[in-house]
């Protein structure tokens, strides 16, 4: 394990102002995407839709790292070019998604356990060999009733940690993601104390795994109200109830935090970001964004699949991604939203 190389690659990927994507959708989530805007999923039109993201003019102003899947860390770029070669060439580093999903836990109702270790070992060495300098693991935790059990958040934190001391042996920097669904009517409160349940067990197990925290990222979901709870926190109470939630679970010796959107609106995620920056101008860590739909859906609206779309939805990607660097250094305002793309 070098750990200077992955505190150095920990750290760039969390440099001010600057976070990451996750194109690392599997083929059934980007397939219902497609769908929902018209597009066929294909080997191709994957491809297409991939390289318009990664290919957007200047975007490496505003993205350190990009998570990739299985299938667009082995493609080439129209040009012939590997993604990964391309990404570094922009001064992007490339990542990749590494778990196997998340399955119904076995005797748990309700409840998920995520999957992939067989064979990871071989598998970092293969992605390392292909490019990628770090990788994510994505474990789910869902609110209901009855639910979720200690069981469930310990097995998934062990997963993680597996995951994670595997990963640096590799000398590829792991990104951590215990995500606390978004889905329920649980109130912010409710969300807050499963969110600190989890993150505790979680840095316990990386503990006992051995794992050099320098060289680890967390990707967690924000304290929020569940979508269907009749009463929804605002942005000022979000931003508060997350990070004092950070602050009592998260290691100082952790680099940096880069938050997944889940589930949010793109604006509402960005405005959230942007709240705890204004509120907490001095922590620990840095505090950054690891969005998907947050920061593609505009895009992949635009292009529906069309060549003479690319340029319009690239605009509209990098737009996204502008005012999401603006809020992880907190000098994002509403009034941003209503310039154009270009």
């Amino acid at each position: 394990m070098d750990v200077q190389q992955l505190e150095q690659t920990a750290g760039a990927l969390v440099t001010k102002g600057r976070g990451v994507l996750a194109a690392d959708e599997s083929m059934g989530t980007i397939g219902s995407r497609f769908k929902a805007v018209g597009i066929e999923s294909t080997e191709e039109s994957r491809r297409d839709y991939r390289e318009l993201l990664l290919t957007t003019p200047k975007i490496s102003e505003y993205l350190s790292g990009v998570i990739l899947f299985d299938e667009t860390l082995r493609q080439n770029a129209s040009d012939g070019e590997p993604f990964s070669q391309k990404l570094k060439e922009n001064g992007i580093i490339p990542g990749i998604k590494v778990d196997a999903g998340a399955k119904d836990m076995a005797l748990a109702p309700g409840e998920k356990i995520t999957e992939g270790l067989d064979g990871l070992r071989e598998r970092l060495a293969e992605y390392r060999g292909l490019g990628a300098r770090f990788a994510k693991w994505r474990a789910v935790i869902t609110i209901g009733e009855g639910i979720p059990s200690m069981r469930c958040i310990d097995s998934n934190a062990e997963a993680l940690a597996r995951y994670a001391a595997l990963c640096q042996e590799a000398d590829i920097v792991p990104i951590v993601e215990p995500e606390v669904l978004i889905d329920g009517d649980h109130t912010i409160e409710r969300c807050a104390e499963v969110t600190e349940t989890t993150l505790h067990a979680t840095f316990h197990a990386i503990h006992r795994h051995r794992v050099h925290l320098p060289g680890l990222l967390l990707k967690p979901n924000m304290v929020i109200s569940g979508k269907q709870c009749p009463v929804q926190a605002n942005v000022e109470q979000v931003a508060v109830a997350t990070v004092e939630c950070l602050l009592r679970t998260v290691p100082a010796a952790l680099p940096g935090i880069v938050f997944l959107s889940g589930g949010q609106g793109a604006q509402q995620a960005t405005a959230h970001l942007n709240e705890m920056h204004r509120l907490y101008p001095d922590l620990p860590w840095v505090l950054s964004f690891s969005y998907a739909r947050a920061l593609q859906d505009l895009a992949m609206k635009t292009w529906a699949g069309k060549p003479e779309n690319v340029e319009a939805a690239q605009r509209a990607f990098a737009h996204r991604a502008r005012l999401n660097a603006a809020a992880s250094r907190g000098e994002y305002s509403e009034e941003m939203e209503q310039l154009t793309a270009a």
